[in-house]
């Protein structure tokens, strides 16, 4: 397991997989929650109770008692597969994404081991991250993690399937409620996404038309370190 050094200002693609190959979310509501804790695991202030308190109440809701939000990263872009997450994110205080990704595994894993009577960590370890190194490679990662990673979810024949039927698959992607792709599709708008430079450089418009070239061309490969 490796994590590129990285400092303040750093842009880093994260990724957390399921230990031995087994699924991190059993079903929607497990899925719900994963957007709910990039949301409250991503502040300085954690109230225990965040789950509870929160609960199939509005969506996000900050309850009057807790100080205002002090975000410990930023989140660019993300990605729930039935085993792994991809997270674009930004290291905007030291320390800030190391803290963020143990906070986002202890959260899930007390939860599911709670839930269904388990134990031990969910994930196959810490976390994976590649820093970014130029606008370019930036792109890449953000079609690779909203794009190519949901596409190989593509009913219609994963990712060769989608690559083929562009168009369906597009639609059907930006509809895939577990990844930011719908906020840079135009189709909503999350409190859990700081879009920041991907959101100054790409239109919904021009987000297809580069997404379409690094999927047809293959050019995914080229940040794929799994």
């Amino acid at each position: 397991m490796r994590v590129e050094p990285f400092s303040v200002g750093s842009y880093v693609h994260a990724i957390k997989r399921g230990a031995r190959g087994l699924p991190i979310v059993q079903n929607e509501e497990d899925k719900i929650r994963f957007l709910r804790i990039l949301y409250y695991m991503n502040d300085e202030f954690l109230d225990p109770y965040w789950d509870l308190a929160t609960h199939n109440r509005t969506p996000y809701i900050r309850l009057d008692s807790w100080p205002k939000r002090k975000p410990i990263v930023r989140i660019l872009a993300y990605t729930l597969m039935p085993n792994h997450i991809h997270l674009l994110l930004k290291e905007i205080r030291d320390g800030g994404i190391s803290e963020f990704m143990r906070k986002l595994g202890q959260s899930m894993s007390n939860h599911h081991n709670e839930k269904y009577n388990q134990h031990g960590s969910i994930f196959q370890g810490s976390y994976r991250g590649r820093t970014v190194e130029s606008d370019e490679y930036l792109h890449y990662v953000a079609a690779y993690i909203m794009v190519k990673n949901i596409f190989e979810l593509y009913p219609r024949g994963g990712l060769r399937g989608a690559t083929e039927h562009f168009e369906d698959a597009w639609k059907w992607g930006t509809e895939y409620p577990f990844s930011s792709l719908g906020d840079y599709a135009g189709v909503r708008k999350s409190p859990i996404l700081e879009p920041e430079i991907l959101g100054e450089t790409f239109s919904p418009h021009t987000f297809k038309s580069f997404c379409r070239d690094v999927i047809e061309g293959g050019k995914w490969l080229q940040v794929e370190f799994e």
